[in-house]
């Protein structure tokens, strides 16, 4: 899920920003207002949508709705809005670049630090996950780490050891994944904090 949002949302943020396109900006506008509309209010027809595709119980209805989100959309277009010239562009489409190249081995180097932060941000609400993973999933035998510590929690006598143990199992991903790619993302929260 992280490695699509990081891909889908920096190939959209690109479009957005540095191509042009007839309703570009009304489109823009419409992933924005996308931010106002809370998650619960979508989540019957995206159910319905689940049951039509034959996803219902499987983990892919889990990922698939998470590969893109207008949060990401917003975030990335700041940033490449104000990291990567329009001048810097248009020079590797006169050298010959084509576009995916240009996004590809120009825009995505220059746009790291954002990644990392974005990438972050994805994979904890990704590994926290709950209630469109209870929804989808049910009772079925793939549970995301919050449902399966729910069932742990559930029950009429809770072994509060084992509760325990699995919420200190389903952190330490986490906190590992904060030590291997701390650096980057504070790089990119100062860049961020830098360019205002």
């Amino acid at each position: 899920v992280t490695a699509g949002m990081l891909f889908f949302c920096s190939l959209a943020v690109f479009a957005f920003a540095k191509l042009r396109f007839k309703g570009r900006d009304p489109l823009m506008v419409i992933v924005l207002l996308t931010l106002t509309i809370p998650n619960q209010l979508g989540v019957v027809a995206l159910y319905i949508v689940m049951v039509r595709l034959g996803w219902q119980g499987q983990l892919i209805s889990v990922m698939v709705p998470a590969l893109v989100s207008a949060f990401g959309v917003f975030y990335m277009r700041q940033f490449i809005t104000d990291s990567v010239p329009d001048e810097l562009v248009e020079s590797a489409r006169v050298d010959g670049a084509s576009t995916f190249r240009v996004y590809w081995n120009l825009v995505l180097p220059i746009i790291r630090p954002a990644l990392g932060v974005l990438g972050l941000l994805t994979a904890v609400g990704t590994w926290n996950e709950f209630q469109w993973a209870l929804i989808t999933l049910g009772s079925g035998d793939h549970p995301t780490i919050g449902v399966a510590l729910s069932r742990l929690a559930s029950g009429s006598y809770v072994k509060y050891r084992i509760v325990i143990a699995g919420s200190l199992l389903a952190t330490l991903p986490l906190i590992i994944l904060l030590f291997v790619a701390g650096k980057q993302i504070v790089k990119g929260i100062m860049e961020g904090a830098l360019k205002t």
